[in-house]
């Protein structure tokens, strides 16, 4: 029956369109997906393929896939996204064990590397566009940061994971390896730009991207050596004279776990203050603070706007870029 693939997962998307996207990426706990099986050297994580299993209509799989997603696709497209060069290699060097013809060995499909590539260029592209509207006085190395975060492969195979794109994704492993995953996705992302236009596609990834960002901080994300140095920077670029670091607070000086608490001053006027078990720290830490509010991307920032997209100009600007 259409959408079996997906009954466990039920993902659906939020934002202007009232979709639900996978929460934020957190470190896995506890034992592997799947029940366990036992073989005669022990224990070991089993699962079958969905396809295996009865009741399996590849077909009606997509288009629920498509339905799903809420989203309009080409379906020879999306199927093509869902078509990894790893099967294509497995399955004729099957075919060659079966002692078949090397004209009859040759499948007739395409791979979606083509697709993935489109996919992974604009999604950047778009991510790129966002940030620098939404915090425009944060520099490119931090845009950087941020998107190759949103497009790593530990982030995109998570979110597709959530998709059960895992049991639609024709590959040689099962369960699908992170970089299989990350490759359809990014292909369905291409599929959906060729099908569908920029304009949806950069809402697709818009909603299923930016939500991983919530409780994330950016110099988590954006890993700077020296803030202090970096504060310096960007004060000399705004006029402002160089911060004098003072000591505000500190308690427990004399036992194992001090505590300081440094406040920089410009202009005798308080520009952040941060804390840190040593004085040193506690001034990076006081850097930190001051950068995030120099760049507006501070804790109590105002969530993204899901209810009026600006989604035009971003996705012709990244359509103009790819």
């Amino acid at each position: 029956c259409p959408g079996t693939a997906a009954s466990s997962a039920g993902i659906t998307r939020q934002g202007s369109h009232g979709r639900a996207a996978p929460g934020p990426l957190r470190a896995p706990q506890g034992s592997q997906r799947g029940c366990r099986g036992l073989r005669a050297d022990g224990w070991f994580p089993f699962r079958a393929r969905r396809s295996e299993k009865p009741n399996w209509d590849y077909h009606a799989e997509i288009q629920a896939f498509s339905h799903r997603v809420q989203e309009n696709f080409a379906l020879d497209l999306l199927k093509t996204a869902f078509v990894n060069p790893c099967y294509i290699e497995s399955e004729e060097a099957r075919l060659r064990q079966l002692g078949r013809d090397k004209d009859a060995v040759a499948l007739q499909l395409q791979d979606n590397t083509g697709l993935a590539e489109r996919g992974l260029r604009f999604a950047r592209a778009y991510l790129a566009q966002c940030f620098e509207g939404a915090y425009p006085e944060l520099p490119a190395k931090g845009v950087e940061a941020l998107v190759n975060f949103l497009t790593s492969q530990e982030l995109v195979s998570y979110v597709a994971q959530n998709l059960s794109i895992q049991d639609l994704a024709l590959c040689r492993d099962f369960p699908a390896p992170p970089d299989v995953l990350q490759r359809t996705f990014l292909a369905v992302i291409g599929a959906l730009l060729e099908s569908s236009g920029p304009e949806r596609t950069g809402i697709f990834v818009r909603d299923f991207f930016i939500p991983q960002l919530i409780g994330k901080d950016l110099f988590e994300i954006w890993k700077v050596v020296n803030p202090m140095g970096l504060l310096l920077e960007e004060l000399t670029k705004r006029n402002i004279s160089a911060p004098e670091p003072r000591i505000t607070r500190q308690l427990g000086v004399s036992t194992v776990l001090p505590v300081y608490f440094v406040g920089l001053y410009c202009d005798k006027k308080i520009l952040a203050e941060g804390p840190g078990e040593t004085l040193l720290a506690a001034e990076e830490e006081a850097a930190r603070v001051a950068l995030r509010k120099l760049y507006g991307y501070t804790e109590n920032r105002r969530p993204w706007d899901y209810s009026k997209p600006k989604q035009g100009l971003a996705a012709e600007k990244a359509i103009s870029s790819n």
